[in-house]
Formats: structure tokens, C-alpha cells, sequence
């Protein structure tokens, strides 16, 4: 293989030869196996009309860890791509797998995914950083219930260990916010956050360096699960719709945000843009989509990187730690 030089002055890794098996690693059993298989459906297909690879089989992963290591040693991989998404996929769990196997794994590491999938962990470690997030505290649901909080309506409530939007309410009213916890099934803790009126934007970073913002304008309140991974119930406008000075402020804080946990590889950061100029980090996804409708080709696009070409570099950071 050979290094490549992009006009955007991302340093990409060209293969000349077919010098890799990859096994995809997706499903899982989150509530984002359905999207995993679509982000593990995606990389397939780009991996096998590259032609430049000996052998790409694609893993559903189950609960089954024995099954697993037996058909990752019957497709005798030298990388791991992981295409999961959501709990036991992002959250450390399957890396620690594939570190006991020595292989080669995209993305991030145990330590980094651990802390990026815990919205309360990695909130401390931003504000030590000194990047901006929503004012936010922990509470049970009977206090939520009960009224025993310091946040005020509106505000936003949602799952301290979940993706893609899931379990995230607006809430702003106490009815609201009642009838939002009668059809709560995510555990006793909730994240609850200031709402913050603004614009939705998202960073992709690569490698520790951001490749772009992109805003999203959903067609609903907010970019929820169905607005995620529905054609058309989101815009996304490319690059953002904000001044020079944020867009680089916002870099600035997805790289700091990024290197904070240690992240590997891709990964994308959630922004709020506020009313009053400030760009709030809502999250850190260390695992993004790879989907349709996902955002980091996007991004990866504008600045002249194809899906292969994310892909490809993706790959070629893969690591066993």
C-alpha cells in the first residue's frame, strides 16, 4: 500500500493490492441492531465492489460469544470492521472480545468507547476540558416524579447508556414530562439537560481531525430516531449555516473532545448551536452510522472523501488496543 495525499489535507491509505481479509462485525442485540445491519450492509457492499480485498464476510453478532469467536476463526480476518452500534457494541463490551483475540478492530478501544457510550462520564471529562455542555444531573425516576430536581421547563430527558436519539424526550410541561416517564423502559437513572434552543449540528472527526460540521434541520421537533434513519424526514445542509469563528470553535471542541477519552479512528459529535452564539457538545458518538441517511459520509463527501475512501482509512487504523 502506498500513502495518498488529498487536496483537503486528510492523509488517506491507498491498498494496491488485495492484502486483507476483513470480517464485519454488525447486529448485535441493542436496540440499534437494525441500523447496525444497515451500517454493516453499507461497508460490505463498498468493501466488495472495491475489489481490492481477498475475502469481506459479513458477522451477525449475537449474545453467543462462543459462536462469535468460532465464525471470526472460520473467516480468519486480519482486520475487524465493527459495524455495531449501541450497547455491547459500542460501549467497550465487543472490543474487550477482540482484544482477548489479538485481531486487529476498527474504531475506538475499551477505555475510549466505555466512556464516549456514558453520557455522565464523558460530560465530567468535556467540563474538565473546558468545552461548553447543557447544565445536566442524574436523577431516578421517582424523583423526576416527584419534582426533587434543580432543572427547570422546558428540558430535555434521556438515557444516560443509549444512541441514536433513543429514549430522548422534550419535555415542557409536567405532563409532559410524566406521561414521558410512564413509557420509560431505560433503566432507573435519567440524564436530564437544560433545553437549549438552537441549531442541531454534528462534526466528524477522523483520526483527531474534524473533516466538518454539517446542520441538521429535522422535519420533526428534534433529530430523533425516525428523523435519523427516515429518507427525508431531515435536511442536511453542508457545510453548517454558522459564522467562520463557530464552525472553527466548533473543530476545536470535537478535537478536545475527541483526544479527551481517546478515541480511534471516526467518530461524530453532537452540537447544539444556541440562540445566544454558543456551541453546546451534547454527545460523543464513537461508533457512528454508516447508513443512507447517516452523516459522516456526508460530511466525508464535501470534502472530496468518498464512502470507500472512509472506509478504506477506517481500516487501515485498525488496531488490537
Amino acid at each position: 500500500m502506498k500513502i495518498a495525499s488529498k487536496k483537503s489535507g486528510i492523509t488517506l491509505v491507498e491498498f494496491n493490492e488485495k492484502a486483507y481479509r476483513i470480517a464485519i462485525l454488525s447486529g448485535g442485540w441493542s436496540r440499534e441492531r437494525e441500523v447496525s445491519l444497515s451500517s454493516g450492509l453499507g461497508v460490505y457492499n463498498a468493501l466488495i465492489t472495491s475489489g481490492k480485498y481477498v475475502d469481506v464476510t459479513m458477522i451477525d453478532v449475537t449474545r453467543d460469544v462462543s459462536q462469535l469467536v468460532r465464525s471470526i476463526e472460520l473467516a480468519k480476518p486480519d482486520v475487524i470492521f465493527n459495524a455495531l452500534h449501541g450497547i455491547g457494541g459500542e460501549d467497550g463490551v465487543i472490543q474487550g472480545v477482540l482484544e482477548m483475540l489479538n485481531i486487529p478492530y476498527t474504531h475506538s478501544g475499551v477505555s475510549a468507547s466505555s466512556i464516549a457510550m456514558d453520557k455522565v462520564f464523558s460530560r465530567i471529562i468535556f467540563s474538565h476540558t473546558g468545552i461548553p455542555i447543557p447544565k445536566w444531573e442524574v436523577c431516578t425516576i421517582e424523583c423526576l416524579m416527584k419534582s426533587e430536581h434543580s432543572m427547570s421547563l422546558p428540558m430535555v430527558i434521556k438515557p444516560r447508556n443509549e444512541g441514536s436519539s433513543l429514549g430522548v424526550f422534550i419535555v415542557k410541561s409536567k405532563n409532559e414530562l410524566d406521561n414521558a416517564l410512564r413509557k420509560w423502559n431505560y433503566g432507573k437513572e435519567v440524564l436530564v439537560e437544560e433545553y437549549i434552543n438552537g441549531k442541531e449540528i454534528q462534526t466528524a472527526v477522523l483520526n483527531g481531525k474534524a473533516l466538518g460540521t454539517i446542520e441538521i434541520r429535522p422535519h420533526a421537533e428534534f433529530f430523533d430516531y425516525t428523523a435519523k434513519y427516515t429518507e427525508g424526514a431531515a435536511d442536511h445542509i453542508m457545510p453548517a449555516c454558522i459564522p467562520d469563528h463557530v464552525y472553527s470553535d466548533v473543530f476545536a471542541f470535537a478535537e478536545m473532545a475527541y483526544s479527551s477519552i481517546g478515541c480511534k479512528g471516526i467518530a461524530r459529535l453532537d452540537f447544539i448551536y444556541s440562540d445566544d452564539g454558543i456551541p453546546y457538545l451534547l454527545e460523543l458518538n464513537s461508533q457512528p452510522g454508516l447508513t443512507n441517511t447517516s452523516l459522516v459520509p456526508d460530511i466525508a463527501k464535501h470534502i472530496g472523501m468518498s464512502y470507500i475512501d472512509v472506509i478504506e482509512e477506517i481500516i487501515a487504523r485498525a488496531s488490537t488496543k
